[in-house]
């Protein structure tokens, strides 16, 4: 994975092996650096850290891929762990969130994307987010902190988790 932005609790990353492709709209993840089953194991803090992440990374997703020629749509942002229900170590909380876009070939606009287990080939062709994809999400991130908006001391005062 390409590491994208990390803070105290949480690593953010572009998926090797997306479930939506580049030219679709572009697969990220949100993970806590503990493993935890679900979201309502998150303390107060970490919720908070967790929404500001969607929020913060969500954004600039979406303007960085279309200065990048990729033009989303919309966001899906979903909390699956369905496939670790199968693993022994079980599934474990994790936030994707799916670029879509209106010339999607595969993950079709405006459908429910379609998540069949890796093992039947149908996500081998899947183009994951480059590194000038990655480099200039990162840039507006940075843009994106420099805004009243994601001023930490505008979400909780206490918070320090950057």
């Amino acid at each position: 994975m390409s590491l994208i932005f990390e803070t105290q609790n949480f690593v953010v990353e572009a998926e090797e092996r997306p479930l939506v492709s580049r030219e679709d709209g572009g697969h990220i993840a949100i993970n806590p650096k503990v493993r935890l089953n679900d979201r309502t194991l998150l303390t107060p803090a970490l919720a908070i850290e967790q929404m500001y992440l969607t929020m913060l990374i969500g954004e600039a997703m979406t303007t960085g891929l279309a200065n990048r020629g990729i033009d989303i749509g919309r966001l899906n942002y979903q909390d699956n762990g369905n496939w670790g229900v199968f693993k022994p170590e079980g599934p474990f909380l994790h936030v994707h969130i799916y670029g879509r876009t209106k010339s999607a070939k595969i993950q079709k606009y405006g459908e429910a994307c379609s998540f069949p287990f890796r093992e039947t080939g149908f996500y081998d062709d899947f183009e994951p987010l480059n590194a000038g994809d990655v480099a200039e999400i990162r840039k507006q991130i940075d843009l994106l902190q420099k805004t009243e908006k994601y001023a930490l001391a505008n979400w909780s005062p206490e918070l320090s988790f950057l």
